[in-house]
C-alpha cells in the first residue's frame, strides 16, 4: 500500500523558513492527526515550542461531539496546551479581528470529504477573508479527497442558492483537495489572501481514501468510515426531506429509507444504468434519534461493489424519485431553516439549483437532468485543472 504523507506531516519533517518565529493558530479537530494518531496541536506544539497560541474548530466542534446541523459548539480552553478554542460554529463563522490578533499564520488541516455541501472548506474560505482584511497568512495543511480527484459529479451551485452549504459555483462532487479548493477560492474565485499550501506527498488523484494506508478518523459524527465518505456526495441529499438517511443508526447515509417505502418494488423503478457499481440491499431499520426516531423505516443499505461505476449523486436522484413516487403525501421536504438560512427549502441550497428538485417532483429521467449539467460540468473540470497540485 503506499504511503501518502500529508502537508501536517512535511511541514512537521520539513518546516519552511517563513514559519520560524511566528505565532501560529490551528483550525483543526479529530481528524487532523498523523498515521500514528497524534493529533495536530500536539505536533505543531511540539515542533514550534511556545509558537501555537490558539485553536479554532469548525462545525461540530474541536472535539467533533455536535451531533447535527445548527447545533452549535462554544468557545473553550484547550485542555491539554490551555490556549483558547475558537468556535466557527457558534455565534460567528467569520473569524473576527481579536481572534486573529494573536497569530501571524493560520495553520489549516481539516479532512475534507469532497462534496459541495460539507461545510468544513467554507469556514476555510471564511478564514480566508478574514486574513486578508487584517493581514495575516493562511497556510492548508493538504490531506485526501476520500472520493479521489479524478471524477466530478452533479450541477454547480447557482447563485440564488449560496448558503454555508454552498458559497461557490461548484459541483456536488469537485474532485480537488482541500488545498486546491484554497487555491481555486483565492484566485478563480478572488478571496486574494496570502495563501500557502504545504502539499502531501506520495497521493495520487486515483486514490480513495482507503488506498491511501492513512487511518481515517471520523470528521464529523455521521462519516465513521471511508465507506460513509463514498456515498456521501449522494444520499446526503435525504437531509433536504423526512427520509431518514440512516442517521440514528450504526450506518448513517449507507442506509436510506421511510415507514412510508416499499423496497422490493422500488427496486424496480431505478434505472439498470444508476446501479452500476453497486448493490441495493432491502432493509429495515430503526433509528435511535433523528427522522423517525423509534419507528420502523423500509429502505436500502447501498454496498459499493466498483467506486469507479458507482455514480453516487445521480444514483441518490433516482432513489429520491422513487420514495416521491411511493410516498405520495406522506413524502415531505424538509422546512427550514437549515444552515442559517431560515426562508428557502433545504433541498435547494443542498441541490444548489431549485429545477433539479422541480424536475424531479415532475419524475423527468435522471438521465435527462443529469445531460443538463454536462456543460457545465466540463467547463468547470478546464477550470479546476489548472488548480491540481498532484498528477
Amino acid at each position: 500500500m503506499p504511503r501518502v504523507r500529508t502537508g501536517l506531516e512535511n511541514i512537521v519533517d520539513s518546516p519552511p523558513d517563513w514559519i520560524k518565529g511566528k505565532r501560529l493558530g490551528l483550525l483543526a479537530n479529530p481528524a487532523s492527526v498523523n498515521r500514528d494518531f497524534t493529533h495536530a496541536k500536539n505536533m505543531i506544539h511540539g515542533r514550534f515550542k511556545g509558537d501555537l497560541t490558539c485553536l479554532f474548530s469548525p462545525q461540530h466542534g474541536f472535539f467533533a461531539d455536535k451531533q447535527d446541523n445548527m447545533i452549535e459548539s462554544d468557545h473553550m480552553k484547550d485542555p491539554q496546551l490551555n490556549i483558547p478554542v475558537y468556535s466557527l460554529y457558534g455565534d460567528k463563522r467569520k473569524p473576527d479581528q481579536a481572534m486573529f490578533d494573536n497569530l501571524d499564520i493560520l495553520l489549516v488541516d481539516l479532512q475534507d470529504v469532497g462534496t459541495r455541501v460539507y461545510t468544513f472548506m467554507y469556514t476555510v474560505s471564511y478564514c480566508m477573508e478574514a486574513a486578508r482584511e487584517w493581514g495575516k497568512k493562511i497556510v492548508i495543511l493538504d490531506r485526501p479527497n476520500p472520493v479521489g480527484g479524478v471524477t466530478m459529479e452533479g450541477n454547480l451551485l447557482k447563485d440564488a442558492f449560496r448558503s454555508f452549504v454552498g458559497r461557490f459555483p461548484i459541483p456536488m462532487r469537485h474532485g480537488l483537495t482541500m488545498g486546491e479548493l484554497a487555491l481555486l477560492f483565492n484566485e478563480h474565485f478572488s478571496i486574494g489572501c496570502d495563501l500557502e499550501v504545504i502539499p502531501m506527498t506520495g497521493w495520487s488523484r486515483d486514490m480513495y481514501f482507503h488506498e491511501t494506508g492513512l487511518p481515517w478518523v471520523l470528521p464529523s459524527p455521521n462519516l465513521p468510515t471511508p465507506v460513509s465518505a463514498y456515498v456521501y456526495p449522494g444520499q446526503v441529499i435525504f437531509e433536504g426531506t423526512n427520509v431518514s438517511e440512516g442517521r440514528g443508526t450504526t450506518q448513517p447515509f449507507e442506509l436510506v429509507g421511510a415507514p412510508y417505502a416499499e423496497p422490493y418494488d422500488m427496486i424496480n423503478s431505478i434505472p439498470t444504468e444508476l446501479r452500476a457499481g453497486v448493490h441495493l440491499r432491502p432493509v429495515f431499520f430503526e433509528p435511535t434519534s433523528n427522522k423517525w426516531q423509534g419507528n420502523t423505516c423500509k429502505g436500502f443499505q447501498i454496498h459499493i461493489l466498483d467506486l469507479k461505476e458507482y455514480q453516487p449523486y445521480a444514483l441518490s436522484l433516482a432513489l429520491l424519485q422513487g420514495f416521491m413516487a411511493q410516498g405520495k403525501d406522506s413524502f415531505q421536504w424538509k422546512s427550514p431553516p437549515y444552515e442559517y438560512e431560515f426562508e428557502k427549502l433545504p433541498m435547494d441550497l443542498i441541490l444548489g439549483d431549485s429545477m433539479i428538485r422541480e424536475r424531479l417532483g415532475a419524475m423527468e429521467n435522471i438521465s435527462s437532468i443529469k445531460a443538463s449539467w454536462q456543460s457545465d460540468l466540463r467547463d468547470f473540470g478546464h477550470v479546476k485543472t489548472a488548480f491540481h497540485l498532484y498528477g
